[in-house]
């Protein structure tokens, strides 16, 4: 997921260093060192915790004198609360942030959690920062995060399964994987972008528009969730990946 942002990141006016004993490949404009002693006497405005949240106690506590003194941390690493982070940098301000997999191509939605002592200015900066990989919303908890998460974080992969179902469904009815998958993602698509327009009517005023009284559309409707079996089934998923979410915590 670091890399993901970084792509989009790198188009913002912050010179950006990346450390990575790997060495991966970054974006042109990006600085890439493989050795901290190569930042030893540089401060940084902005620290992004960008490893696994099981390695942050053994990596980031290295990092804290590299935190300039009106400077912030940018949490990605899930599970990890602020309080926690906040002690490993030394008490530096640590907002959390949370996107989804879309951001690698700028059309992600990020929860933004400032904690205890981020600034306005903090978060006026990690909005933005955040913005470029596509949409975000703030929350004021840590535990309304942990249902971003749920609704948004791991959304793309109920996306894909219902689309993944739905394209296997219309393999059934007798077309090939290509024409499946064009026919699912485009409508899909193209469904997302109408519901999308700038004033366009409500979700359910929509599914309405298109289900005429005793047509195809109502008697697929009746199918798929004419029992409400299908908002239960999304009930539990969102609830399962909250309390997975409170866990890791």
């Amino acid at each position: 997921m670091g890399s993901a942002l970084l792509s989009q990141w790198v188009e913002g006016p912050e010179a950006i260093t990346v450390v990575d004993p790997a060495g991966s490949d970054v974006p042109d404009g990006v600085t890439l060192v493989t050795d901290r002693a190569a930042i030893a006497d540089r401060n940084f405005d902005l620290i992004v915790a960008a490893v696994k949240p099981q390695l942050i106690d053994d990596v980031l506590p290295d990092y804290a004198a590299h935190l300039a003194p009106e400077g912030y941390v940018l949490s990605i690493a899930a599970g990890y609360s602020a309080s926690r982070l906040s002690k490993v940098m030394g008490n530096a301000p640590v907002i959390r942030t949370m996107p989804n997999l879309p951001a690698a191509i700028g059309r992600g939605v990020s929860g933004i959690c400032p904690g205890p002592l981020a600034t306005a200015a903090h978060t006026e900066h990690a909005e933005d920062f955040m913005r470029r990989a596509g949409t975000t919303i703030t929350v004021d908890s840590e535990e309304k995060l942990d249902r971003v998460t749920a609704v948004a974080g791991s959304g793309p992969g109920y996306v894909f399964e219902i689309a993944r179902a739905y394209a296997e469904a219309a393999m059934a009815q007798g077309f090939d994987e290509d024409e499946a998958r064009k026919m699912v993602l485009g409508t899909i698509g193209g469904a997302v972008a109408m519901a999308g327009e700038p004033g366009a009517p409500s979700l359910e005023e929509l599914r309405n528009s298109v289900t005429s009284k005793g047509g195809t559309t109502a008697a697929g409707l009746a199918a798929l969730n004419g029992d409400g079996g299908l908002t239960t089934r999304l009930h539990d998923t969102l609830q399962a990946a909250y309390e997975r979410a409170v866990e890791l915590r």
